[in-house]
């Protein structure tokens, strides 16, 4: 979800106000996900490397986390969405985790869509952390290095259990994947557009998934003939 500041800038706001109006898109995607029964919605909301940038935009970032999830979880509970977290829990602040963790448990035994924020959330942290859980197994005589395989790797990432993304969106004109998903990315369709992510309506998303289901997925394998 990229180009929130750039928004602003381009209407003379501050840049929290870009951030502020991207919850409105959230919204229209989950919900129009939602309707068209798509099983798994991933939103890239914070990256590790965010925190870096001003105290003060890092500071309302996670204020608005917290308000996205006190005043959403009725209506995740009221959709049947199942909520998860990809990143490091551990780097958010106390006032996060505790609305964090009650939207959790709150939303464990939903059957519908799962929901997905990756927040403190990078791809090569990620692969780190599952390098170094299979390393102490290693370690400790548990799993020998050559039982070490793919499936092993995928269960130890944070997207334990959920299938590969089958499509990125990247909005605002960036055509790179910026430290996402970089392991379950292998085989997934990219569609990149221009428009920033406040602006990004129903109507784009509905244009994203139509280009994509016109695609052949050959997954390094050839066309068969009917």
């Amino acid at each position: 979800m990229d180009g929130n500041g750039r928004w602003a800038k381009q209407k003379h706001f501050p840049r929290v106000l870009g951030h502020r109006s991207a919850i409105k898109t959230v919204r229209s995607v989950v919900e129009t996900c939602t309707e068209l029964g798509i099983g798994v919605l991933t939103l890239y909301a914070f990256s590790t490397e965010n925190w870096g940038r001003p105290r003060s935009e890092v500071s309302f970032l996670m204020k608005l986390f917290e308000e996205f999830l006190q005043r959403e979880l009725s209506t995740l509970m009221k959709n049947d969405i199942r909520l998860r977290l990809l990143g490091n829990q551990e780097q958010l602040p106390a006032f996060v985790q505790a609305p964090m963790k009650k939207a959790l448990q709150d939303t464990k035994d939903n059957q519908g869509m799962v929901l997905c924020l990756a927040v403190s959330y990078g791809a090569r942290d990620e692969i780190t952390q599952a390098c170094k859980q299979l390393a102490h197994k290693v370690a400790e005589g548990i799993l020998k290095p050559s039982e070490i395989n793919e499936q092993m790797i995928s269960d130890h990432l944070f997207t334990q259990g959920l299938h590969d993304p089958d499509l990125i969106i990247r909005t605002s004109g960036e055509e790179r994947l910026s430290n996402f998903l970089l392991w379950q990315a292998a085989y997934t369709e990219f569609y990149f557009t221009k428009t920033l992510w406040p602006d990004f309506k129903r109507e784009d998303l509905l244009e994203a998934l139509e280009i994509y289901s016109k695609r052949v997925r050959r997954i390094g394998k050839i066309d068969v003939e009917k």
